[in-house]
């Protein structure tokens, strides 16, 4: 409930969120001084909270969850033990740019009804990811059916949807179906079914070569993927973690049932389009400039 409160877009809430830089949990030192960061005026002589009995309790956790004790005591957001992916890997990808209309790029959805989210991101071909906006605010195409009476605004997402395929060049468009099935249909209807394309994400096999797929592509060194750090995506990514499956594979799961990652699932099958796009040579090619040769 507090961490729903937290995220929560009302103006009438008063976030008082302290967090220090990560300690080393193997220097006291370190934990200390963030201890009294974290904890700052209920910290003290004469205070309420006692710094030795707070140290010692996180501690004493870190030794099987170092990821807990770093939520509970440092407030710091960690992945945890069983996390789809590094939170600090994922933010180091963040390179923010302008992506023009007109640009060849793929897109993603997953759509929801009164629960979860519904989000679509985009990737250009070489491989930056990205919340699109739409409307006359230039509204991220995040859905959040709290937001909205308790039900996602399916004519709202039509709506992004038909504005991002006029403003872009969208090569391809992978649909996670449940719940969606008609508008898919529709949309294969209306854009073509080589366009737009249904994407089950509960085949587990598929699903998990697409999460490792991103998952290398964060992590190796000369990968050419980034992000725009969007927020509501880089918390999901957070949220995400492993449930083990037959034949060694893994399907997503969220840490809790209030932490969302349906923004974390749009990116992994939205760089599996721009995956499956290049592999099949269809990314569009740049027009040649014509030479005009002027002889006198």
């Amino acid at each position: 409930m507090a961490q729903r409160t937290a995220e929560a877009r009302a103006r009438d809430i008063h976030r008082d969120h302290r967090q220090p830089p990560r300690p080393s949990l193997a220097n006291k030192a370190e934990r200390r001084k963030a201890l009294r960061l974290a904890y700052g005026d209920s910290m003290g002589r004469g205070r309420w909270v006692d710094i030795d009995r707070i140290d010692g309790e996180a501690v004493e956790i870190a030794e099987k969850d170092p990821g807990q004790a770093i939520r509970y005591y440092w407030n710091i957001p960690d992945a945890g033990s069983g996390s789809w992916l590094d939170g600090e890997k994922w933010d180091a990808r963040k390179a923010v740019r302008e992506v023009p209309d007109g640009t060849p790029v793929v897109l993603a959805l997953d759509g929801s009804d009164v629960d979860d989210w519904t989000v679509i991101r985009a990737e250009t071909q070489d491989g930056y990811q990205f919340t699109p906006t739409y409307g006359p605010d230039r509204t991220p195409t995040v859905w959040n059916p709290a937001d909205h009476g308790g039900q996602v605004p399916r004519l709202e997402v039509a709506a992004a949807v038909d504005e991002l395929m006029a403003r872009y060049t969208v090569v391809r468009m992978y649909c996670d179906p449940p719940y969606w099935e008609t508008e898919v249909d529709e949309l294969a209807a209306r854009f073509g079914e080589k366009r737009v394309i249904r994407w089950e994400t509960y085949r587990t096999t598929q699903m998990h070569a697409a999460a490792e797929r991103l998952v290398t592509d964060v992590v190796k060194t000369d990968s050419g993927f980034t992000h725009d750090g969007c927020e509501t995506t880089g918390l999901h990514v957070r949220n995400a973690r492993k449930a083990a499956r037959p034949g060694r594979r893994y399907v997503l799961k969220k840490a809790s049932p209030s932490q969302k990652i349906d923004a974390c699932v749009v990116s992994i099958i939205c760089h599996e389009a721009a995956g499956d796009v290049t592999a099949g040579g269809l990314w569009p090619q740049p027009k040649k400039r014509k030479k005009i040769i002027v002889r006198r």
